[in-house]
């Protein structure tokens, strides 16, 4: 899977471009296959932390249906935070559909349109969602006031998972944030799965089986 290492590009900037923080390699294994193409986005950096590993078992679930996965480690990317553009704090964004932010982000945007299903999964901070994944959805939203951002927004089928470390009990709250939001961005929230680190083997399977069926288009 191709990642920036200690959160660096090549050049030691700090910054990773998108080609370097997506798995490729995930969509590749099947590319004989076409399924249903579903792009997780992660908001943790750790490439083997839990949040990465509740993804992995989702895109086991994808890929035993036949599906196509790929990751997005957001803390990796260039992702600036809304700058609440104009007076009304909407800008471009609601007038155009589009962020006048020249970064990561409508590159993320474009392939989240283009994927049949997404998948967000968080760790859990302060109950609530990690601030890359917080910022992009901020951004998000604003996005889709506009009917052309709203394009390939709506309606889209996802998945949210939240992960709690420490004590845990963190990860139902989180998943709540997740629904309201998901509720003005339009999204068709199939399921939701808060996980502690507690019961993290545990709901592997559960995970696992979320992502077949959703690949499966049963969900």
């Amino acid at each position: 899977m191709k990642k920036v290492l200690n959160g660096k590009n090549d050049n030691g900037t700090g910054r990773g471009s998108i080609e370097k923080c997506i798995g490729g390699n995930d969509s590749e294994k099947n590319q004989e296959v076409e399924g249903m193409k579903v792009l997780v986005l992660l908001g943790s950096r750790n490439p083997e932390g839990q949040t990465a590993t509740a993804a992995r078992a989702m895109l086991d679930g994808v890929r035993e249906a036949g599906g196509d996965g790929e990751l997005v480690f957001l803390p990796d990317l260039n992702l600036e935070r809304c700058r609440q553009c104009g007076n009304t704090g909407y800008g471009t964004c609601k007038s155009d559909g589009k962020c006048v932010i020249e970064d990561d982000f409508a590159a993320v945007v474009e392939k989240l349109k283009k994927a049949d299903a997404a998948v967000f999964a968080t760790p859990v901070y302060f109950y609530d969602l990690s601030e890359s994944m917080r910022s992009f959805l901020d951004r998000l939203r604003r996005l889709t006031r506009n009917e052309n951002g709203k394009k390939g927004i709506a309606g889209k089928k996802v998945v949210s998972v939240c992960v709690a470390g420490g004590g845990g009990g963190g990860a139902p709250t989180c998943s709540a944030i997740f629904e309201r939001i998901f509720t003005y961005l339009e999204f068709d929230l199939v399921d939701t799965i808060p996980v502690r680190r507690q019961n993290l083997v545990m709901k592997k399977s559960a995970l696992k089986e979320t992502g077949r069926l959703l690949a499966a288009g049963t969900l």
